[in-house]
């Protein structure tokens, strides 16, 4: 695996579309995950991340890696540490707007 990604050696994406947002690295969006899975859910609802990478899976399936902007660890989350690092499908993210770039 590369750098200790889930997602290995597949290809990154460098933007995708989200209605009528395009998003790209560096981009702010709002967490509103929809599977309730586990607490992380529920604690990561309404937060405010930055894309960190747009992944794709084996299946095809997209993913976006997010920094949380608020988590006082996020500079592991950077350096794609686990913990810190999070993966939302396109559905779950709230674009911020191209003006809220996190960068």
């Amino acid at each position: 695996m590369n750098d200790g990604d889930f997602f290995g050696d597949r290809p990154r994406l460098e933007c995708l579309r989200v209605g009528a947002f395009e998003l790209t690295r560096g981009d702010r969006v709002v967490l509103r995950p929809k599977g309730r899975a586990d607490i992380l859910d529920i604690a990561l609802d309404g937060k405010v991340a930055v894309i960190d990478a747009i992944e794709q899976d084996l299946e095809g399936g997209v993913y976006l890696a997010v920094v949380v902007d608020d988590d006082p660890g996020k500079d592991f989350g950077e350096l794609k540490q686990p913990g810190h690092r999070f993966f939302f499908r396109p559905d779950e993210v709230e674009p911020l707007g191209a003006d809220a770039r996190g960068e």
